[in-house]
């Protein structure tokens, strides 16, 4: 009996899993860099700084005021007000927790974002608390 030849026609059974483990790894680095981009709010805000400790993530709705007077309900910009109620009722209708998150611009002034406030307040709101930058 001869011995086997390198020629011999076998069928391979084993996987390779190499490309595989190779190709979720590149598809892993693709999500972890573009998902920042996706978190981005609709208006850029310079936040106050304050000594405090991060909040949890619930169900909730983000309120922003820029400087220069522009509103926006979490990835929405609205040029007013009262542009802004309905669409403010309709996602605290759909909360639970009706938890907003006021988002105001250091620099904005204090007149709009008391009326923001009451805003929230008559749309359903059960609670509210102001985003701030971590100060060092």
């Amino acid at each position: 009996m001869a011995a086997a030849s390198l020629n011999d026609e076998e069928p391979i059974t084993d996987i390779n899993i190499t490309p595989l483990v190779d190709v979720c790894l590149v598809l892993v680095i693709i999500f972890m860099v573009t998902a920042p981009m996706f978190s981005e709010p609709a208006l850029k805000v310079d936040l106050p700084s304050a000594r405090t400790r991060e909040g949890e993530e619930k169900d909730k709705v983000e309120l922003t005021l820029s400087k220069d007077g522009q509103y926006a309900v979490d990835y929405e910009k609205f040029a007013s007000l009262d542009a802004l109620t309905p669409r403010l009722k309709e996602k605290l209708a759909d909360s639970d927790s009706k938890l907003v998150i006021l988002r105001a611009d250091k620099d904005a002034t204090y007149g709009p974002l008391t009326d923001l406030m009451a805003r929230a307040k008559d749309a359903g709101a059960r609670s509210m608390t102001i985003a701030t930058e971590q100060s060092k």
